[in-house]
């Protein structure tokens, strides 16, 4: 006796899942490294400065896509906190750079370790069949995070 074929799955559907999905998981792994509760700009900004160096206010600003007056306040909040520092800028002395000061590397490196051994042992719980099947859908998903953006949209 020969199954029905299933439909094809519908993108919307998916959509919609995938992102419920994906949404409450970052809320989550969010939740399990940030007790002190930087919110998602200040933990940006940081990981601007760790991964791509000193920057201005504005450069950060572009990059995270939003008003350099918001950035500024950010920037402020995180110096306050001895996250990040000013220094002169090398070429142009009408602007700073703001640096990841060591505290804010830590801070970067605590909530790195925090998230991974919270994975893990979420991981743990899974059945070999379901690791897997998380394993095989790891380049789908980097795939549609790494899609041209669609600017008409």
């Amino acid at each position: 006796m020969k199954r029905a074929r299933q439909p094809d799955p519908s993108p919307d559907t998916i959509a919609a899942d995938l992102m419920l999905a994906l949404g409450q998981f970052v809320r989550r792994l969010r939740s399990e490294a940030n007790p002190h509760e930087l919110n998602l700009s200040q933990m940006g900004a940081l990981a601007r400065l760790e991964r791509q160096g000193p920057a201005t206010t504005a450069d950060l600003a572009r990059m995270e896509a939003m008003k350099p007056q918001s950035m500024k306040v950010i920037l402020a909040g995180l110096e306050e906190d001895g996250l990040v520092e000013r220094r002169p800028h090398p070429s142009d002395g009408r602007q700073i750079l703001f640096v990841l000061t060591a505290s804010g590397a830590e801070e970067r490196r605590r909530r790195s370790v925090a998230k991974r051994e919270w994975m893990m042992a979420a991981l743990a719980t899974f059945q070999p069949e379901e690791l897997r099947a998380l394993e095989a859908a790891i380049p789908l998903i980097s795939r549609l995070g790494n899609l041209p953006s669609d600017d008409s949209a």
